[in-house]
């Protein structure tokens, strides 16, 4: 891919800004300030409505906060992490582009500051009346999006103990005898085991006859892309208008990454589809791929070094762009999404920009009001900040040079995952029309407080 020219803001490589993911808490933080803050009253609700889903046991977090007994021994690391905003996962650089989403988790200055004040002040529990009930526990392996209509089990894959990561693809038919369209699915790992070896696993509807391996990363060859999952991404629920085409006949295919965790394993994966009513045929159909890829075979970062690379995409439609995903590998940093709409003069738009963290493929989705609605032959700019030096702390090895490739993590490549679905002209310039005025009365409302 080209370095860009001159439609591209002169960035440097920003600094670390990462999110953490906490639900909003409406009077909590802003009155903790003005007294004691306490776990039970005032840091117990944030960790209740944000951090337990992963903080607690059996479930992927190091450890529990369900307690305070739980949560006091963690309390300097806890306030670390989010000072820094490193965790929960929410990665969004929130001084740039489009800042808001559906289900932002992110935390408040107010929120940070509640919590660091708790344990600044000697991370005192509190009255014990005060503290909320525990939420009601998920099961991390049930189904997300409900009882599914179709559930296809691929075939069990054997993992060793010890060895490489390992990469393939697994097969199995869907056993449909008409089209249906997609309401929501979902990939599932059937047990806890099953969990820790996965790294990702990306399912495609393919040809019962088609061969060959797809690879890491992979587009899925002449596959169509279904869904995929990975840390921080799982379930795709399409809106109601939207949805995607399964055809009869077709056999569902996964391209995984396994690794060992010093024991066998029967890997275990499912694939499950919530269909819409038999002869519903939604409005729109609602794709996601991997645009904006920088695939260059002379991808060149040196030992203790950085880069910056860019990869263009010109989308041939109207189009209502509805989530993005960024992607690249250990060494990446950073990425942003560039729109560089095709009007005279040539305008630019940065929407969104993240700082990447490789355990956590998050997909941000727009909310609809400011979901971006880009004219055909907009070029979809994805830039990407690659840091191969020991300041990169999920690096192995800042000495060695690194090239350009899908199938190794230890190799490079960036691209995002693009959500959008295609507007007709009419369609087009009605949404426009809505969002501009949703624009002109949010502005009214601001000036008037």
């Amino acid at each position: 891919m080209k370095v860009a020219g001159c439609f591209s803001p002169r960035w440097a490589l920003p600094a670390l800004v990462v999110g953490f993911a906490l639900l909003p808490v409406v009077a909590t933080a802003q009155t903790a300030a003005a007294r004691q803050v306490t776990f039970t009253k005032d840091v117990a609700p944030i960790f209740n409505r944000s951090c337990v889903r992963c903080h607690r046991p059996e479930e992927i977090a190091p450890m529990s906060l369900l307690t305070y007994n739980d949560a006091r021994p963690w309390a300097r690391s806890i306030k670390e992490r989010v000072s820094k905003r490193e965790m929960p996962p929410w990665f969004l650089d929130k001084t740039i582009g489009i800042q808001k989403y559906k289900e932002d988790p992110s935390l408040t200055d107010e929120e940070v500051a509640t919590i660091v004040k708790w344990v600044d002040s000697g991370a005192p529990q509190g009255n014990p009346a005060d503290a909320p009930p525990p939420p009601k526990a998920d099961d991390v392996l049930a189904w997300k999006i409900g009882k599914p209509d179709l559930v296809v089990q691929y075939p069990v894959f054997h993992m060793p103990a010890t060895g490489p990561d390992l990469y393939g693809t697994l097969t199995a038919p869907f056993n449909t005898t008409e089209d249906r369209y997609i309401k929501a699915i979902q990939t599932r790992v059937v047990d806890a085991n099953s969990r820790k070896v996965i790294h990702h696993a990306l399912s495609f509807a393919v040809d019962p006859d088609e061969d060959g391996d797809m690879g890491d990363d992979a587009g899925g060859g002449s596959g169509q892309f279904l869904v995929e999952y990975a840390s921080g991404k799982n379930a795709t629920f399409y809106t109601d208008d939207t949805g995607q085409l399964l055809q009869a006949g077709k056999s569902a295919r996964v391209s995984y990454h396994f690794h060992s965790i010093g024991e066998k394993v029967d890997t275990k994966l499912e694939l499950g589809i919530v269909f819409y009513p038999k002869g519903y045929v939604p409005k729109h159909t609602q794709w996601s791929k991997q645009l904006g890829q920088d695939a260059a075979p002379d991808l060149d970062i040196p030992a203790n070094g950085t880069m910056r690379r860019d990869g263009y995409t010109r989308l041939e439609k109207n189009a209502r762009i509805m989530a993005w995903q960024p992607h690249t590998h250990i060494r990446g940093k950073y990425q942003c999404l560039e729109l560089i709409y095709p009007s005279q003069p040539v305008r630019a738009e940065v929407v969104t920009c993240a700082t990447w963290n490789y355990n956590w493929h998050t997909i941000y989705n727009y909310a609809d009001d400011v979901a971006p609605i880009v004219p055909a032959g907009t070029l979809l700019h994805v830039i990407t900040w690659f840091d191969n030096t020991a300041g990169n702390k999920f690096n192995p090895d800042p000495k060695n040079w690194v090239g350009a490739g899908i199938g190794r993590t230890i190799d490079e490549m960036g691209f995002s995952w693009i959500g959008w679905y295609d507007l007709t002209d009419e369609e087009y310039k009605t949404a426009l029309a809505e969002k501009k005025a949703a624009q002109t009365k949010r502005t009214t409302q601001q000036q008037q407080q």
